[in-house]
């Protein structure tokens, strides 16, 4: 009885010596991550309150986040003395449009590069690969002539179709169709499937979190791309919202700061990429794991 009273002595004497580091550890790493997560956010934040001050107000103090007076001029001007629901709805449209062409698309040429045997696979998928190291800009005058040359500048077919395939979505699908074994297709081809149908009832139901993987990629990248909404068109019905709030830095809309009304058009823009992220924040997390496991 004595020698275990001892033992358990000591081991209570021991437990908080060599616990208190490690509790002193995490509560330093906490407190840094929570830190750098204020510092990301805190812009986002002042960003929303300048959206509902006075110009006035904004230039004087546009670091607050305490609006004096509370105001929403900004907003009200935006959506009845602007272009911007035209903006709002031509990015809509756009980036609807990509996505569901782009997951068609990429999981097409996916499943084509991993299962469908032709001459030449390989070179296309070094191509494919080499695309994904090019910087953007370097293909924004290529892309200007191409559209010139096929007669759709201007149009909403040189706002969508450069965008309905991308390398980094085909990568994508590719790696995990190869994860799939070629037994399940046997059966069907069997029976006399031919590719298209094996792709679409067999292959791609079991594809489901690459699918997403892509489909919130496609969204999110099309929703906030600029650089090609530049070259591929000049008509004022057809401006997009990172375009046209591009443009309001530039003053479009008068002189002057205009802080509130240039945040209001940023906040506005970001509503639908952070929506999807929330409402799909655990699917991204598996859909992402998921993709690259395959």
């Amino acid at each position: 009885m004595t020698r275990t009273s001892t033992r358990d002595a000591r081991s209570a004497v021991r437990v908080p010596v060599r616990r208190r580091p490690r509790r002193t550890g995490h509560l330093v790493v906490y407190l840094v991550l929570i830190a750098l997560a204020l510092a990301y956010v805190y812009p986002f934040i002042v960003q929303v309150a300048t959206s509902f001050k006075t110009d006035a107000d904004a230039a004087a103090d546009p670091l607050s986040l305490l609006p004096n007076p509370f105001s929403t001029a900004a907003y009200s001007r935006l959506f009845l003395n602007s272009e911007y629901p035209l903006w709002f709805r031509n990015s809509v449209v756009v980036t609807l449009l990509v996505t569901v062409g782009r997951v068609f698309v990429n999981s097409l040429a996916g499943y084509a590069l991993a299962r469908v045997q032709f001459r030449g696979r390989s070179l296309v998928y070094a191509g494919v690969v080499a695309v994904m190291a090019v910087p953007g800009v370097v293909l924004l005058i290529p892309k200007f002539l191409v559209l010139k040359e096929l007669g759709i500048y201007n149009t909403y077919g040189a706002l969508v179709l450069p965008l309905v395939a991308d390398a980094a979505g085909v990568f994508i699908m590719k790696n995990y169709f190869e994860s799939i074994p070629v037994s399940v297709e046997e059966a069907a081809r069997i029976d006399g499937a031919g590719t298209f149908r094996l792709w679409w009832s067999i292959v791609l139901p079991m594809a489901v979190p690459a699918l997403v993987t892509i489909t919130i990629l496609a969204f999110q990248g099309s929703w906030n791309e600029l650089s090609h909404f530049i070259v591929a068109s000049q008509d004022p019905s057809l401006v997009t919202l990172t375009k046209g709030v591009a443009q309001l830095t530039a003053g479009q809309l008068g002189s002057g700061t205009q802080y509130p009304l240039k945040l209001g058009a940023a906040a506005i823009m970001t509503i639908p990429v952070a929506v999807l992220f929330f409402v799909f924040q655990r699917r991204i997390m598996d859909a992402s794991s998921g993709a690259v496991k395959g």
